[in-house]
């Protein structure tokens, strides 16, 4: 089982960005997909989730309306869609896969990716 995040980057203030997130050695329709991020010395915080099987979406309430999470089950791949990134969006991103759907609680994820560094400059 390995997941593999990649699309990060450093970007202006305003900017965008696109995260991907590939699945391999299981099938992200029987998973929740979770992406988290973690900046120094902070916390590890949820920022969205799908279940791939239903569509269904849930968000972190200080990404919403700016990022959005889908899939191409055909690759077996999540995205995570960042619009307008704030400076206090900058952090290592990582995407885990778990049976269960959740922005808040990162234990129910099973499987983690390495995690991709986002950096957003004022």
């Amino acid at each position: 089982v390995q997941l593999v995040e990649s699309g990060g980057g450093l970007v202006q203030a305003g900017g965008s960005l696109r995260l991907s997130c590939a699945a391999s050695g299981f099938t992200i329709d029987d998973h929740a997909i979770g992406w988290f991020r973690q900046a120094p010395g902070k916390e590890r915080e949820g920022v969205s989730c799908i279940t791939t099987s239903d569509g269904r979406t849930y968000y972190a309430d200080s990404v919403k309306g700016r990022f959005t999470i889908s899939s191409d089950n055909g690759k077996n791949t999540v995205y995570l869609r960042m619009n307008s990134l704030k400076p206090e969006d900058t952090a290592v991103y990582y995407c885990a896969a778990g049976p269960l759907p959740s922005v808040v609680v990162a234990d129910l994820y099973d499987y983690w990716g390495q995690g991709t560094q986002v950096t957003v400059s004022s």
